[in-house]
């Protein structure tokens, strides 16, 4: 059975906490098995050192909707500890914040991929920590969607921004403590940076291997399907498709009142796309792209989960959107607190890439090409494997 990092330091209190005052960096999905929240597990078992909350994107409940809606400061209802938004007014710890605590401890459910800000929240807290000498203990959790498969092309440094730091391919096969340490080595932060392993976890593991309940990590992933499919799907993102928000399967469902799936189907017949299967819809967001308009297209079925390839999937269905549609357009900036690069260039980590697939060039070439700078990865992540 796996054992989480919360549910690992309460059974074996490390000496490093006691006496200190505990910041927790965290939101609503931060519980344990038995849906029991880690800020009330640690405010049980150091009573009186927990000094403060930081919440990542989307707020503490998650309970903002979309990208770039903020969330303000406030008090928590069950401590009394201020609760610091690290999505707001200010996305690095400030000296203030800091100085609140000794030890940031971060539990975080993560996704898995690239894009997905809470990473670099992280890494913001482990900066933060290191310019103020403090120290950071992550208490790990798995990666949803495996800790094997690797998959896409490595973020270029002219296209860095919130939902890509560092160079990192889509989809990174990295636990959460794992990317801490591969961000503290390898980009110089020099945090004091400590970890709780989880007990049991292998890397083969996708999310329902694990026995833990899965509690939605932001308001758009309300599933481990979401979450598998979200490295490829997440692409919409940056253009005129809806990637499904304002339905009940956002990141599986997508398309566009324009689209004709049959169209789209015999496009994309020319590349291979094992393990899953597109099941023409029609569907109607309550909000977001689209509201309250008719949108024809897919959901996306995963079938195989070891021969999925979300993010081939969505640059094939990417490619024949822009092929086929004159009313496919980009989303224009700003996103992310990039106001001036086009969204679509900082999701897919390369301006190249995207000026590829305006073409018709084979999809199977493109992914040729970035397979020299995924190997290195591969290699090089290797060195931070918690769990071998």
């Amino acid at each position: 059975m796996i054992s989480l990092g919360i549910e690992e330091l309460l059974k074996n209190k490390p000496a490093i906490l006691e006496g200190k005052r505990l910041g927790l960096l965290c939101n609503q999905a931060s519980t344990d098995r038995h849906f029991k929240h880690t800020r009330d597990l640690i405010h049980q078992a150091y009573p009186g050192q927990l000094s403060c909350i930081l919440s990542p994107q989307h707020g503490f409940f998650a309970e903002k909707q979309d990208n770039m809606i903020e969330s303000g400061h406030g008090i928590c209802a069950v401590t009394g500890v201020p609760v610091f938004s690290l999505y707001g007014e200010t996305r690095i710890p400030t000296e203030e914040m800091m100085a609140k605590v000794d030890v940031v401890v971060v539990d975080i459910v993560d996704v898995g991929t690239r894009v997905y800000t809470f990473m670099y929240t992280l890494a913001y807290v482990m900066q933060a920590a290191a310019r103020y000498g403090k120290m950071v203990l992550v208490l790990d959790r798995p990666n949803p969607i495996g800790g094997r498969e690797i998959e896409g092309n490595i973020l270029e440094p002219d296209v860095q921004s919130f939902v890509g730091l560092y160079p990192l391919p889509m989809r990174h096969g990295l636990t959460f403590a794992e990317l801490g340490l591969l961000f503290n080595q390898e980009f110089s932060i020099g945090a004091d940076y400590h970890v709780v392993k989880m007990a049991g976890w292998k890397r083969s593991m996708h999310f329902p291997d694990t026995g833990i309940p899965w509690v939605y990590p932001s308001p758009n992933m309300p599933d481990y399907t979401a979450s598998l499919t979200y490295p490829g799907q997440v692409i919409w993102e940056g253009s005129s498709i809806s990637e499904g928000r304002g339905t009940c399967a956002p990141f599986t469902l997508f398309g566009a009142p324009w689209v004709s799936p049959a169209d789209v189907l015999d496009f994309v017949a020319r590349t291979p796309l094992p393990g899953c299967v597109f099941r023409p819809v029609q569907f109607e967001p309550t909000f977001n792209k689209y509201q309250g308009e008719v949108c024809h297209g897919f959901q996306l079925h995963v079938t195989d989960v070891n021969s999925f390839k979300p993010y081939r999937t969505g640059i094939a269905f990417l490619q024949a959107f822009i092929q086929l549609y004159p009313q496919f357009s980009y989303k224009q900036p700003p996103y992310e607190y990039e106001f001036e690069k086009l969204p679509m260039d900082l999701i897919l980590g390369s301006k190249s890439i995207r000026k590829r697939l305006e073409t018709t060039e084979d999809i199977m070439a493109i992914e040729d090409s970035w397979q020299d700078g995924l190997a290195e990865f591969a290699i090089m992540r290797e060195k931070y494997f918690l769990y071998k």
